[in-house]
């Protein structure tokens, strides 16, 4: 029958249903999104194929609705979409729906480049450069890292390769961990590719996100730029993907389907006959072993350019010279300022003061949805929980004992911003963190005025650490180099070596007496003392070792399910069956962890259990566990989510 649908819908459920089309009506095309009754609602779907048969002893409903004007995808990126599904475990109406955009009319959009007249200026590359974007273009496909000291280069080499590709006549996707960070390099794209450029990012509406899909899928643009959804673009002929800062763990979706931009993009290079560029300054340790291996070319850049060079770094012991702001790290943010320079305080931790707690029967305020403390924000005069937003009044006595001998401790980027403004009172001091990035222009006008020198001190959370670029900077202080090194989490000592590594490379990018000072509580630790020293080679080996020696990643692979749920007795049963079945049914499994509680048992009312899968059979255990998982039905209220390579155990 002509009038028969497949629709997929954004539900955790892993089938298709069959429509009827509306009499009379063209058949809708493939990848057309529609609107049709389902239960007692009516919900968006996508057109994924047309059934033969009606199915037996149902009575079909008929599509509402055609939602866009055009269809948004075609056959074949309706297979990726079927891959994806099947790698990470959802249905396929949740891929199709965290893939497209959600805009439905198109709407007018200036283009990247409207309001700047095009230029095809290219930076003359050093010999190291031009050496690695020559063993690039040696081979038509390939898997290349380049693995370059921070501001050595690598965007430029990236951007001349994206014109070589585009020369071709092929067309380039160019990945970035966060796109509110990468003002420096849309100002370059802007200004070389013209309004052959689309930019995919959060901060544009739905119906934007649309119009630049279809400028894609029309080919009216070949360069598509965005964070980790944008490795979905519909661009023709692909030629060329770029992974900047690899390493950056928000390329790993947090929810369904939980790909990784990297995974993706390997396999659409793949099938695209295509290549792709991945760079950072530390690599992640999965992507050292590849190179190692010889799967992903390693290319060198050793060398800073723009007469930088690699900043001093000093360690100072807290344990010794107290903080939060130890003397030696004052002295020397008031020797910058004499200097006429800019210093940047990095600490991973916003808020003001990090527990409440009773120094009488010792009570911590902990959220009463998650299995965690509550952080004090000072400025709202709020307990918040980072992990629910949960949020309440501070209270001034002991819930538990009555005492009124209370108080905070450990501090966050809201506390050091209040005793630098008391040490520095002349000063033009800014923040930089999600609580003040949450208001509408804080962002751009705080990096634009520190680059332009308006701003002495600049103090911020990760964000300061994503490849930001100023001239001005002489001295980066790291506050506090322990916070995420004893989370418990085999991934804890490389993020912490990466952040040290990533923030110290904001200092002497274009003068050659950057200076690095890195408080810790563990000096004596090898994640920092080697990225203190610039040992990447003997970070990444003994890490390495550690792992060969457990099997962890990237020696074998994980899979790992989270069951949670609000009734902490059907979690704990649903999780030992998930667990018993797994033991019985995944023979090339070469070990089953768990079940167990996670390490954040609760997160906004949902008690969180475990069970991890070790395999160095990956193929065959997805297979097995695919079977498995299509047989397995949680509890009422409790719900199964699996993670394929997690990026985090917590």
């Amino acid at each position: 029958m002509d009038r028969l649908v497949e629709v997929a819908f954004n539900v955790p459920v892993d089938r298709t249903f069959t429509y009827l089309s509306a009499e009379g009506a063209e058949r809708l095309p493939i990848g057309s999104r529609v609107v049709a009754p389902f239960g007692r609602r009516s919900i968006a779907g996508f057109v994924v194929g047309y059934p033969d048969a009606a199915p037996d002893g149902v009575v079909l409903k008929t599509i509402t609705r055609s939602a866009n004007e055009l269809p948004l995808f075609d056959a074949g990126f309706l297979e990726l979409a079927r891959w994806v599904k099947r790698m990470y475990y959802c249905s396929l109406g949740e891929t199709l729906a965290a893939m497209i955009p959600g805009g439905r009319r198109e709407v007018s959009l200036p283009s990247i480049a409207d309001d700047v007249a095009a230029s095809q200026t290219e930076l003359e590359l050093s010999a190291e450069q031009a050496s690695a974007l020559e063993a690039v273009f040696a081979s038509p496909t390939g898997l290349y890292y380049l693995y370059g000291v921070t501001g050595s280069g690598k965007t430029e080499v990236f951007l001349q390769a994206a014109e070589r590709t585009i020369a071709s006549g092929r067309s380039v996707i160019y990945l970035v961990p966060e796109i509110a960070l990468t003002h420096q390099l849309l100002d370059a794209v802007r200004h070389r590719f013209d309004g052959r450029v689309a930019v995919l990012h959060s901060r544009l509406t739905p119906s934007q996100r649309l119009t630049e899909w279809h400028r894609i899928r029309r080919g009216e643009a070949r360069l598509v730029v965005g964070a980790r959804s944008a490795v979905f673009a519909p661009v023709g002929d692909l030629g060329l993907i770029v992974l900047d800062e690899e390493h950056d763990g928000s390329y790993k979706s947090g929810s369904a389907p939980r790909y990784h931009a990297r995974q993706v993009a390997m396999k659409r290079v793949a099938e695209a006959g295509g290549r792709m560029m991945m760079g950072s300054a530390t690599p992640s340790v999965e992507a050292w072993h590849l190179m190692d291996s010889g799967a992903i070319v390693r290319l060198s850049l050793s060398q800073r350019l723009s007469g930088g060079a690699m900043p001093s770094l000093e360690i100072v012991d807290l344990k010794k010279d107290p903080g939060p702001l130890s003397q030696r790290l004052i002295a020397a943010m008031r020797e910058t300022h004499t200097a006429g320079r800019q210093s940047i305080l990095f600490l991973n931790r916003r808020g003001f003061a990090h527990f409440f707690h009773c120094r009488t029967c010792g009570y911590e305020m902990r959220c009463e949805r998650c299995s965690v403390g509550m952080t004090y924000h000072k400025e709202r005069d709020l307990m918040v929980c980072h992990y629910c937003g949960y949020r309440v009044r501070p209270v001034s006595q002991c819930p538990e004992c009555g005492s009124l001998d209370v108080g905070y401790s450990g501090f966050g980027t809201e506390r050091i911003g209040e005793d630098l403004e008391r040490l520095f009172p002349e000063w033009s001091i800014a923040r930089l963190d999600t609580d003040t990035a949450r208001r509408r222009g804080v962002l751009e006008r705080t990096i634009e005025e520190f680059r332009a020198g308006k701003i002495d001190v600049l103090l911020g959370t990760q964000m300061v650490a994503k490849g930001l670029n100023f001239p001005g900077v002489q001295l980066v202080g790291i506050v506090l180099a322990d916070t995420g090194l004893h989370m418990p989490d085999f991934r804890a000592a490389e993020r912490t070596f990466g952040l040290v590594v990533q923030v110290a490379g904001r200092a002497g990018r274009f003068h050659p007496d950057g200076r690095v000072i890195v408080q810790t509580y563990a000096p004596e630790n090898g994640a920092i003392a080697r990225a203190v020293t610039g040992d990447l080679d003997g970070f990444y080996a003994n890490e390495l070792a550690a792992r060969r020696e457990l099997a962890f990643p990237p020696f074998s692979r994980f899979i790992r399910m989270v069951i949670r749920g609000g009734d902490r007795a059907a979690v704990a049963r649903d999780a030992d069956e998930l667990g018993r079945r797994c033991v019985a049914r995944l023979r090339s499994a070469e070990e089953i962890l768990g079940p167990s509680e996670c390490p954040l048992s609760v997160i906004a009312g949902n008690v969180r259990h475990q069970v991890i899968v070790r395999t160095n059979r990956f193929g065959a255990t997805h297979q097995e566990l695919a079977a498995l998982l299509s047989g397995y039905t949680p509890s009422a209220g409790v719900y199964a989510e699996v993670d394929v390579d997690p990026v985090s155990l917590l």
